[in-house]
């Protein structure tokens, strides 16, 4: 195989890890989506003020997970649409920018039951065997740049979450 054809197969891979971050989260796959998080990773959606980490902060992938994971169980739907994947290999080390919309519906049936905010990723990876695309995320940044519709749904779905997930 030439240089170049593996070139494009590990950017392809880890397109295709920043996809599994999207479907894991839209079919609510929680096992999916933690496979392709390292142990460790570096979390910064400071650019997001609903957002469960309001910093930069180095979580557990378990504990990013778990994080996550009220607000998505608790939205009736979730689309997010990655595209134009910007990625840089370095040897078993890789960044990427995705392109990103994110449309969250809280209750299908209303009309105005939806928060959708748009922008990109800034993510970072290692190649690992442990995960299905042959990369696993270390680090990933959300810069939002723009927000439609009503954010309050993001609470609401995060507290309904939780009791769905307590009982």
């Amino acid at each position: 195989m030439t240089h170049n054809a593996s070139l494009a197969e590990d950017k392809l891979a880890v397109a295709e890890t920043i996809y599994h971050y999207a479907l894991g989260i839209d079919t609510k796959d929680f096992d999916l989506y933690r496979s392709i998080f390292a142990d460790q990773v570096e979390i910064d959606f400071s650019s997001y003020e609903g957002s469960s980490v309001v910093e930069p902060s180095l979580l557990a992938g378990d504990q990013w997970v778990r994080r996550v994971q009220p607000l998505f169980v608790g939205l009736a739907a979730t689309q997010h649409t990655m595209t134009n994947p910007l990625a840089v290999i370095d040897g078993d080390s890789a960044t990427c920018r995705m392109y990103m919309q994110a449309h969250h519906v809280y209750e299908p049936d209303k009309d105005d039951s939806w928060f959708t905010l748009g922008g990109f990723y800034d993510d970072s990876l290692v190649r690992s065997d442990l995960s299905p695309t042959g990369w696993l995320l270390t680090g990933v940044k959300l810069t939002v740049l723009w927000r439609k519709g009503d954010h309050s749904i993001m609470a609401l779905a995060r507290e309904k979450g939780r009791e769905s997930l307590a009982g």
